[in-house]
């Protein structure tokens, strides 16, 4: 099967459902495709409470219902199914659709998003959204005045645990090596914390608890002994993986995978091609800065077809 579309937008999260919502609205007819994971990252969060606009906050899976009926309700053709391959070398970019439909686009919105790397621990997606969580900004206000774990030893890492002992009683760090990887200036701001505790040497073996984190178990790989944690959080800051393998060889990405844009825009080096969202920002990584984003991407997409007199 062969389609031609103005606007094929890839990926269902904030940033993709927000393109959506503006490219729609400039009647370039949109085609979402949704993905592996309809909704994204914020459909494995419980509650959002820093998104404007939900002074009582909502629940991720709901928020990103209400983005999709928005983004319908504006005539987006949103559809089951995700990328398979793409060729963006011609004038008209082709994308394969779960490797049996064809899509010539105009224009293509990359919102494929970033996952987060995990330790793969049964108990840590068990217990995922129940305490255990990926993003500190996003749940640490959760755990006001409780005992918390945070493993990593990254920039991120450091940055999330000094951001999580403003708020929490007490913060174990859990390392696998003897050292941070993180920047001096990051090492310092975790040793000079009073309320941080820096575990080395040390790997996390289980997530304790039924229903919500009781505990943690902390193996300590050079004396061989096990050590438990009772907390109430445990945040992984391992990394994260943008979702970007498709278009390896094709776009410019940095050194971790991550897409390339032209500042100040979401251009990609292919014209007509833009990326929205996670699967571009390794800094910020907010609902919020992905819908933002998301925008961007539309109109530069409108004013890439006006330019080519594409109407």
């Amino acid at each position: 099967m062969e389609e031609k579309v103005k606007c094929l937008i890839i990926g269902s999260g904030p940033a993709g459902y927000t393109a959506a919502i503006y490219a729609a609205r400039a009647d370039m007819k949109p085609v979402l495709y949704q993905g592996l994971q309809p909704g994204g990252q914020l459909t494995i969060t419980t509650e959002v409470e820093n998104y404007p606009g939900y002074p009582k906050g909502t629940m991720g899976p709901e928020m990103m219902e209400d983005f999709k009926a928005q983004a319908e309700r504006f005539g987006t053709d949103i559809r089951w199914g995700y990328a398979t391959s793409v060729d963006f070398s011609g004038a008209v970019h082709k994308v394969i659709i779960d490797e049996t439909t064809t899509i010539f686009a105009d224009t293509v919105i990359i919102a494929t998003g970033a996952s987060a790397k995990w330790l793969g621990l049964e108990s840590e997606q068990r217990l995922n959204g129940f305490g255990v969580s990926a993003c500190a900004v996003c749940d640490g206000f959760f755990f006001k005045k409780q005992d918390v774990a945070i493993v990593g030893a990254g920039d991120t890492a450091a940055e999330e645990a000094t951001y999580l002992a403003k708020l929490c009683n007490k913060v174990y760090m859990i390392i696998r090596r003897d050292e941070m990887r993180a920047s001096k200036a990051m090492q310092h701001r975790v040793q000079n914390t009073a309320n941080i505790e820096i575990i080395y040497n040390s790997e996390t073996k289980e997530i304790l608890g039924e229903k919500t984190v009781e505990a943690v178990l902390v193996y300590d790989i050079k004396n061989k002994v096990e050590r438990k944690l009772d907390v109430t959080g445990f945040f992984v800051a391992i990394g994260h993986q943008p979702n970007t393998d498709l278009f390896k060889g094709i776009l410019d990405m940095d050194e971790n995978g991550y897409l390339i844009t032209i500042p100040g825009t979401t251009k990609t080096n292919v014209g007509g091609i833009f990326a929205a969202g996670d699967v571009a920002d390794h800094v910020y990584r907010q609902a919020v800065t992905a819908a933002g984003t998301g925008c961007m991407a539309a109109i530069d997409a409108e004013r890439y077809l006006a330019a080519k007199g594409i109407h």
